[in-house]
């Protein structure tokens, strides 16, 4: 059995084991000693098990939401007997309720576990996808979209505080990467999938009014095909979750018990030791180093400690501190603004790149038209990735949103300035993938952002779930992309998606000024506090008590003055009293 135990140095705690080797710098936060072998076995089993089916179940969830745009390139509403507008609706409608639920899937999925929830969500929508295959009237197609956005809310909240339970902070970004990149590669995979069967089951006529091909041998028509087989590949691999998945590193089917101890052991390590020690942050010795850290809780040397409560490395439990915690974190509500304005054309391309593509081809191609839709999310794909991985290796987060929304900007310059005739289509394809090349990178560095930032699970869950309502873009971006400016090529369009995109890397300039000014806030801080009340703080978040909450303390006195849900008032009181903890710590510092 191997011994792991926290020894004192300069650089923080560390983890010990009998070999004297160092982690290496992508483990992070100096967690210290470590059996390299151990190590290698551990994280290539996480790396080649987990991680792959976990992007997998995320490529399902894109499959599963953009679906309908392709399945509209080869004339689906035409052929059920509505109009092209009912998509856009059933579109809303789905990102509407989509995007109201995400606290709430992330809470449920908190409560009750990712290895319970998520199959059970995804083969529910499984079946709602398969069922597009009979819809006949508006209110079948607005009930389907309803139900799997229902279904799909707090998917991702849930899905990335999991995969934080696995790997240590600075891991975590290019594994996230790879996980979020499966949006585009879905959006790749996708038009792969249609394009094949668009190819093989086509609807057009040939001369004497017989059909090229058929469908089936029950006359279906290609986008009935393709509403199945997704459908039914969903449902396949959410039966498969339900044995997979383990519920924390310690129950790892695929990890030897020694593996099991060292990956729980690492994630604990890394978590308790986000840190520096108090005096350099009173001394103001590592000034400055904060920007290149991702959030550093500040532990004492004399009293590090491993203990540290099993929702750290389990996938279940939710605390009411952590619920209104999060909900009144001021922070993350400017970040959902940003990351509204960000994903637009996520969201967009999502949906309408087969349709953004038509024009670009001299005649109405369904099949061609979803093959050209590859090669942009497969640079969207890449591009991601090496933002990612540079953002791992310089522990940075906040700037490599901003060199990605420039990337994007960039793209979008470039197709509104472009001409729409058809001599201009290469150039215009080229913009396209330059814009879909930047379009993946802020969102999966945001939720990498908040999940470093915030040590407590069952916080770090709901937090994300409100960041989930970043998904209102998708609204957004089916009111926007209105099928009335499909005939000019959606220019305007692309002018308002060029605005907002504009609007949000001016918001994450002001994130990250205003996170430098709240690090230099809390040092000036407690540069004025003792020794004691430092330590009081920094192991038990009992320092010398700040008026913090006023916020909830208005809430709380504007329902009591109501004189209607008291309980509500009584629950918000009670949740919000006690220690300060994780980030709510005062010794804790911002990564930017």
């Amino acid at each position: 059995m191997l011994q792991y135990e926290l020894v004192s140095s300069s650089d923080g705690a560390a983890l010990s084991t009998r070999s004297s080797t160092m982690l290496p710098d992508e483990q992070q936060g100096d967690v210290g000693e470590y059996d390299p072998a151990i190590h290698r076995r551990t994280l290539w089993k996480l790396d080649c098990l987990l991680l792959p089916f976990l992007a997998l179940l995320f490529l399902f969830n894109s499959l599963d939401k953009s679906n309908i745009g392709n399945a509209e390139s080869a004339h689906f509403t035409r052929d059920v007997g509505l109009r092209s507008s009912d998509l856009n609706t059933a579109v809303a409608l789905f990102f509407a309720f989509f995007v109201a639920l995400q606290p709430v899937g992330a809470a449920l999925g908190r409560r009750y576990g990712m290895v319970a929830w998520v199959p059970s969500c995804m083969l529910l929508w499984g079946i709602a996808t398969a069922l597009h295959v009979w819809v006949r009237a508006r209110w079948q197609l607005y009930g389907l979209r309803i139900a799997i956005g229902c279904l799909e809310a707090g998917f991702y909240p849930v899905t990335v505080s999991y995969l934080s339970l696995f790997y240590t902070r600075f891991e975590f970004g290019r594994r996230l990467s790879l996980f979020y990149g499966q949006a585009a590669v879905g959006g790749a995979l996708g038009g792969l999938i249609s394009f094949a069967v668009f190819s093989r089951f086509r609807d057009d006529l040939a001369e004497g009014g017989k059909d090229v091909h058929t469908a089936s041998s029950v006359g279906w028509k290609s986008w009935q095909i393709l509403f199945f087989l997704e459908g039914v590949l969903t449902i396949i691999v959410a039966v498969v979750g339900y044995f997979w998945l383990p519920h924390s590193a310690g129950t790892a089917w695929f990890l030897s018990p020694d593996e099991r101890e060292y990956a729980t052991q690492r994630v604990i390590l890394d978590r308790s030791a986000q840190s520096e020690t108090t005096e350099s942050l009173r001394d103001g010795t590592e000034e400055g180093h904060e920007c290149d850290e991702e959030s550093r809780g500040l532990l004492s040397r004399s009293k590090r400690t491993t203990t540290i409560a099993s929702s750290v490395t389990d996938d279940r439990g939710l605390a009411p501190h952590d619920v209104v915690s999060a909900l009144f974190s001021p922070r993350i509500w400017h970040i959902l603004a940003c990351n509204i304005l960000s994903a637009v054309p996520v969201y967009a391309f999502q949906v309408f790149l087969p349709l953004v593509l038509a024009p670009l081809t001299e005649t109405p191609n369904p099949a061609l038209i979803n093959l050209l839709t590859a090669p942009p999310y497969i640079c969207g794909a890449v591009t991601l990735y090496f933002f990612a991985s540079y953002s791992d290796r310089h522990r940075k987060r906040i700037l490599p949103i901003l060199f990605g929304l420039a990337f994007l900007l960039l793209g979008l310059v470039f197709v509104v300035s472009l001409p729409t005739s058809h001599a201009w289509v290469i150039p215009r394809y080229l913009a396209l993938n330059v814009l879909l090349s930047g379009t993946f990178i802020a969102s999966p560095l945001t939720v990498a952002w908040i999940s470093g930032n915030t040590p407590s699970p069952g916080k770090r869950a709901v937090l994300l779930g409100i960041n989930g309502w970043g998904n209102l873009a998708g609204t957004l971006s089916a009111l926007i992309f209105d099928p009335k400016y499909a005939a000019s090529g959606y220019i305007v369009p692309f002018w308002w998606t060029l605005g907002c995109v504009s609007c949000s890397a001016v918001g994450y300039w002001f994130l990250y000024r205003s996170l430098q000014k709240e690090n230099e806030r809390r040092k000036v801080l407690l540069s004025t506090w003792s020794e004691e009340d430092i330590e009081k703080e920094n192991l038990y978040g009992k320092g010398p008590m700040l008026d913090e909450h006023r916020a909830l303390r208005g809430v709380v006195t504007l329902v009591r003055r109501m004189g209607v849900l008291g309980w509500v008032a009584l629950w918000l009181e009670e949740a919000g009293q006690g220690v300060r903890e994780g980030d709510e710590k005062l010794t804790f510092v911002y990564g930017l």
